[in-house]
């Protein structure tokens, strides 16, 4: 089958090690047939399941074979034309590197959902109050508070910008942009021509680009777990010191002025219900951050240059 061999040069193509996959498969099938537990000391489970998702894999009497062992064979050996290339290399994924999340981040994560209950149960947030206010009370009996949460918006700001950079790859996210841009005008102009074949191909790029944007989706979220992680014991103490929830403030608080409102008390509802001390931080945290990434010459815009 032409298709088979088709589909095992562009998974070759877009990522080297499915050559040594194919490889393995080929050489430890048995009249076609193959079973997971025959491969998988060389092969990984994600690359197994693409062998599947292509259609190199098929349903077989006890486990899976080879739809066309032969053409399989082929499809390892280099194309003999140039619009094979040429189509090989339009489809050609985003190299997302390694998306999967260390130790650290799932810890990070785990303790993150935790830390969300402090919001709710008053319990959780007077013990995370109690243990913030050892480093910021000091802080707080210094400054006026709202002098604190300006420097709290100023910390959190600089650091979610820092996380932010360093562990999101613009480039990478701008490189699958483009590719999305280029596969919807390729669909467009195969529609267009009324070619069946390119759009049933064009739409295999497309599965496969759904694994690319779960990989970048990671890769977003990856930041956020830590900016979250630090920065929810920095509301919670806020909650306890203001006295959210009922309970009576555990600092001196004057009130405050805010831009167009005027002068209000730190629980009062201001933009529905949204309390003063809250929009207070948000205004201060947007101008901070903005500053920082002037400041630090940080673009948060996804480029492929």
């Amino acid at each position: 089958m032409a298709r088979i061999e088709s589909k095992v040069r562009e998974l070759i193509d877009s990522d080297a090690d499915m050559r040594n996959a194919v490889e393995t498969v080929l050489e430890r099938a048995d009249d076609g047939e193959v079973a997971w537990a025959d491969v998988r000391d060389e092969l990984t489970s994600g690359q197994w399941g693409r062998l599947i998702e292509k259609g190199i894999l098929v349903d077989g009497d006890e486990g899976f074979k080879l739809a066309d062992v032969d053409a399989t064979r082929a499809g390892l050996e280099a194309p003999d034309t140039d619009s094979d290339s040429a189509s090989s290399s339009s489809s050609k994924s985003v190299d997302t590197g390694d998306s999967s999340w260390s130790k650290y981040d799932k810890g990070a994560a785990v303790v993150t959902v935790g830390l969300f209950l402090g919001y709710s149960v008053s319990e959780v947030r007077d013990v995370i109050g109690n243990i913030m206010d050892v480093f910021l009370g000091p802080l707080a009996s210094m400054l006026p508070f709202y002098a604190v949460v300006m420097v709290l918006a100023l910390a959190t700001g600089l650091y979610s910008t820092l996380l932010q950079a360093n562990l999101m790859d613009m480039e990478k996210m701008g490189k699958y942009q483009e590719r999305m841009k280029e596969i919807q005008q390729r669909q467009k102009d195969a529609k267009e021509r009324g070619d069946d074949a390119a759009l049933e191909k064009i739409q295999e790029e497309q599965m496969e680009a759904m694994g690319d944007q779960m990989g970048m989706f990671k890769e977003q979220f990856r930041p956020m777990v830590w900016i979250m992680f630090l920065t929810i014991p920095v509301f919670l103490w806020m909650y306890w010191a203001i006295g959210v929830g009922g309970s009576d403030p555990h600092i001196p608080l004057d009130p405050l002025v805010l831009p167009m409102v005027g002068e209000v008390a730190w629980k009062d509802a201001v933009l529905g219900p949204m309390q003063a001390w809250i929009i207070w931080y948000f205004l201060c945290s947007m101008g901070f951050t903005q500053i920082i990434r002037k400041g630090l010459n940080i673009d948060m815009t996804p480029t492929s240059a």
